[in-house]
């Protein structure tokens, strides 16, 4: 077995697990050398004696140093553990590695790769495994494994997905090779894993984050926004419609997610048309939610300026293009007056849908159909002339593949194709990269709000002045952003739409 890596402390990391501490959820996994098994800090099995734990920054580690999941706890549970850093340049390039290798979008339906890794990051694919191996203890495609391998465990337990597509959508080439590796790995079948998942019409799986959230604050902001037909906020949950490609397939549908703050966990169900397309829709979903965020790493930056608000989460979108496209809307005018032009937009240009959920009628309007759309019937809905331009502009770099707006998406040349579209301003970019391409230090430096907040407002040089003062916020701007808006606003309930 392997000893812990440097960058833990066993004794810190043993007291959490003893105080079964969901803080720390995804931040370390402990190997227990008597029984090969690797847990979660929440296992509620016997806490095992400290001469008998070994642990590891990522389940891969476990997993390459001999342990197999826990069955109670669930690794694949657990939220995921995204280190940002502004100090170590080799850390920061193998963090950008794991982070492309968690994102199926950033792939475009090719296979991941350690060579096409290396040239995507602009480096060999030498130094990439060198530096890879250094930082997080495992190799490019032990990282990659891992992670295939807990998806196809997480869909064995909750849902009916027939073995062979189970295998494929969780990235394995070919049934064979997902049953050798699950076997190796596990020392299981897939089948002797298998269990009653899911309901009729419908997929059932859990997710989960780490403490503190404020669940409120997060459905009141979404409940705010809320387009009726596409989307509906509730006391614990929130609905709404996706379309999805990939193979070049799209796979229509809904979802809800439900809060369960008590095991610190989201209840996410899908319909049965999203089912093959489940790894894409959970990786949508924890971004929506922003689920797997370490409050502890950005409250040590942000606590001090803001020590009300550690529970307070970047609330990000299932559509990048759909966030795109409604930032365009709100430039300038209140969360109101977007949302009714919002509206507007989808009675005439979305798809209809049946779904069970009398909120949820209607798909978002694709790419394809606003980039055909005519200034005339866009004017007509209330949209200003400019506005027109720059929702045409978007949606026509979307669907020709010129634009990507995902968490896996290079966020500096991302930002320089947004800029260079009519209509789109640093704000507009910047409010996207926070919440579509989930950049957790963009920061709209020009946003009158946050001037407000920061008390900025009246100054000449106001976004000079807060840009200044976001320095000490680094690299958990977006974070900030979020705390300095709240402080703008008293705590609100979220608006029931359902």
């Amino acid at each position: 077995m392997s000893s812990e890596p440097e960058t833990l402390q066993p004794d810190a990391c043993y007291l959490a697990l003893k105080a079964r501490d969901a803080r720390f959820d995804g931040s370390f996994f402990t190997g227990v050398t008597s029984t090969g098994i690797y847990c979660r800090p929440v296992c509620r099995v016997r806490t095992p004696k400290r001469e008998n734990c070994r642990f590891f920054g990522h389940a891969a580690q476990a997993e390459s140093a001999g342990f197999r999941p826990c069955l109670r706890c669930r690794p694949e549970l657990a939220p995921h553990a995204p280190r940002w850093s502004i100090q170590d340049a080799s850390d920061m390039l193998a963090q950008q590695a794991a982070q492309l290798l968690d994102e199926p979008e950033a792939w475009h339906d090719a296979p991941p790769s350690v060579e096409l890794l290396a040239r995507r990051l602009g480096v060999s694919d030498r130094h990439l495994r060198r530096i890879f191996e250094a930082s997080l203890g495992v190799s490019p495609l032990q990282y990659l494994q891992t992670r295939r391998l807990l998806t196809a465990k997480q869909l064995l337990a909750d849902t009916d997905l027939p073995i062979t597509q189970l295998a494929l959508v969780s990235g394995f080439a070919s049934v064979r090779r997902f049953n050798a590796a699950f076997l190796q790995h596990y020392g299981l079948s897939p089948g002797q894993l298998r269990r009653e998942g899911g309901r009729a019409g419908e997929a059932v799986v859990r997710l989960g984050y780490r403490p503190p959230y404020d669940v409120q604050a997060m459905l009141a902001f979404f409940g705010k926004r809320c387009v009726a037909g596409i989307e509906f906020v509730g006391e614990r949950e929130l609905g709404r419609t996706l379309a999805l490609e990939a193979g070049g397939q799209v796979h229509a549908g809904w979802l809800v997610a439900t809060f369960d703050e008590e095991r610190h966990q989201v209840e996410l169900r899908t319909s049965d048309t999203l089912r093959q397309v489940l790894p894409l829709v959970i990786r949508r979903v924890r971004a929506l939610l922003d689920l797997d965020a370490d409050p502890l790493a950005i409250g040590s930056v942000l606590h001090a300026s803001f020590p009300d608000s550690d529970g307070l989460r970047v609330p990000g979108t299932t559509s990048g293009y759909e966030l795109a496209v409604r930032a365009v809307l709100g430039q300038q005018i209140t969360v109101a007056a977007a949302r009714t032009l919002a509206q507007r937009l989808l009675q005439r240009f979305g798809t209809p849908l049946d779904t069970p959920w009398p909120s949820l009628t209607h798909l978002f309007p694709p790419a394809q159909v606003l980039a055909a759309a005519e200034g005339d019937a866009l004017g007509q809905l209330g949209i200003v002339r400019q506005r027109q331009a720059a929702i045409v502009a978007i949606a026509r770099a979307v669907a020709e593949g010129r634009l990507q707006l995902h968490p896996g998406a290079d966020v500096a040349a991302t930002l320089q194709v947004l800029q260079a579209l009519p209509g789109i301003g640093p704000w507009t970019a910047q409010y996207i990269a926070m919440r579509a391409l989930r950049w957790p230090d963009a920061f709209p430096a020009g946003d009158v709000a946050l001037h407000k907040a920061l008390g900025v407002q009246g100054s000449r040089q106001a976004a000079r002045d807060a840009e200044t003062a976001s320095q000490a916020w680094k690299p958990w701007r977006s974070y900030a952003v979020i705390r300095a808006w709240a402080r703008l606003s008293p705590p609100t309930q979220p608006v029931a739409t359902a």
